[in-house]
């Protein structure tokens, strides 16, 4: 749901980041833990991408596209960077969604009996707890995402770029921007989140959630790894 319009003025004291969660995957589909597993894009991943793309392409004119350098999230950009005036998509490791250690490959639902200790540190309100496996706690995941989020909105003052990335990082993203405001449910795949950064490190938010170029029949409602399941 937009939960407001940008406009279109130029102003060179902000950068506006549009941030779009990656395609939906097989694994998204079967509510398997992604994290940092390199899956590609299903069918409907693909053409929800495509209905972005075309989307961004009628906006205000895109300068550059960032991504994550995983799959899923790399060729969503590609198709929005083909459609955007056949822009090159620069890739950066910290757009990563967030490492899940243990809990990577497994169907949701089966998690806790398979790895009892990684579901305990996945499902701790503690955001400090790193997730047995080689995972990141939520406070490893919000300082390398905001901060590369940061560094773009530092380079592209008075520009509209896209950045194409996981579900876990843009919940990370919302609460750099509103830390006072409650706890994000969802993030549906190719959703539309529109940031504006600051001078100043100010963040807003101008776009939420909006998923209008997609149909009813378009996007998962449950919105699997774009809750706390990440993905």
């Amino acid at each position: 749901m937009e939960e407001s319009r940008f406009d279109c003025e130029e102003d060179l004291d902000y950068a506006e980041i549009v941030v779009v969660r990656h395609g939906e995957t097989s694994w998204n589909a079967e509510r398997k833990i992604q994290g940092h597993l390199d899956v590609e894009l299903n069918d409907a991943g693909r053409q929800q991408a495509v209905r972005v793309a075309e989307r961004l392409s009628k906006e205000p004119k895109i300068s550059h596209v960032y991504s994550s350098d995983l799959k899923r999230a790399f060729e969503t950009a590609q198709i929005i960077a083909a459609k955007c005036g056949k822009l090159e998509v620069l890739t950066d490791r910290d757009l990563r969604e967030r490492h899940l250690g243990d809990m990577q490959g497994l169907v949701y639902q089966e998690a806790s009996k398979i790895r009892p200790e990684a579901y305990k540190a996945f499902s701790s309100n503690r955001t400090d707890v790193d997730i047995p496996g080689g995972g990141e706690s939520l406070d490893k995941l919000y300082d390398r995402c905001t901060t590369a989020l940061q560094r773009i909105g530092d380079k592209h003052k008075g520009e509209r770029v896209v950045v194409v990335t996981h579900g876990g990082v843009i919940r990370s993203l919302h609460e750099r921007a509103r830390p006072s405001a409650r706890k994000v449910e969802k993030i549906l795949n190719t959703s539309v989140n529109v940031f504006r950064l600051f001078d100043g490190d100010k963040w807003t938010i101008q776009v939420w959630g909006d998923v209008s170029h997609l149909d009813q029949n378009g996007f998962l409602q449950s919105g699997f790894g774009g809750d706390r399941t990440s993905g």
